[in-house]
């Protein structure tokens, strides 16, 4: 962001249709994504279920956890 320089929410909102950059105008350090934050959630699966996810996970290159967030957020899209 410029420093000491504002313009008004309707200066930007021009900016921004007539198709020029405008990301001088923010400070992206305080940005972030909505619905984004992580949320704990333990689940109790059976050794058996562990196993393969360790075995799957490890041909993978990833840790179990990224692999269980990834197959989940995978299947979510996919019901809608």
């Amino acid at each position: 962001m410029k420093k000491g320089h504002t313009i008004t929410a309707k200066e930007l909102d021009e900016k921004f249709d007539n198709g020029e950059d405008v990301s001088e105008y923010f400070d992206w350090s305080k940005a972030r994504r909505l619905n984004q934050e992580p949320r704990r959630v333990n689940i109790d699966f059976p050794r058996w279920v562990v196993d393969r996810l360790d075995r799957e996970s490890k041909l993978r290159g990833v840790s179990r956890q990224a692999l269980v967030k990834i197959w989940i957020a995978e299947r979510l899209e996919k019901v809608g």
